[in-house]
């Protein structure tokens, strides 16, 4: 199982990223996706999640209005549009996969089975 996230960078406050997911070796429509963050000296914490087939969606206070999560099952691939960033949004952005099938979905990282490599967004003031 791999799980490729890219379309992280560097955008100065105000602005806007999208990051993408893609999964291989897995049936990705099964899963519940997440997304995570960890800043220097600090914990990872949960972002935004998805159900299998995108019909919930759950975040994190911090993000509300903010940050979006969706998915595209025919291409196995997870997004997480970030719009009106902020410096406090700086860390490495996971994602990650939980299932097949599970019945909940899920906000505590013990919860998810697979882990992307993770891709930097930094967020200039």
């Amino acid at each position: 199982v791999q799980l490729q996230a890219s379309g992280g960078g560097l955008v100065q406050a105000g602005g806007s990223l999208r990051l993408s997911c893609t999964a291989s070796g897995v049936s990705f429509s099964t899963y519940n996706m997440g997304w995570f963050r960890q800043a220097p000296g600090k914990e990872r914490e949960f972002v935004a999640a998805v159900s299998w087939n995108g019909g919930r969606t759950y975040y994190a206070d911090s993000v509300t209005g903010r940050l979006s999560t969706s998915r595209d099952n025919a291409k196995d691939t997870v997004y997480l549009q970030m719009n009106s960033l902020k410096p406090e949004d700086t860390a490495v952005y996971y994602c990650a996969a939980d299932g097949p099938w599970s019945r909940g979905v899920g906000m505590a990282t013990t919860e998810y089975d697979y882990w992307g490599q993770g891709t930097q967004v930094t967020v200039s003031s």
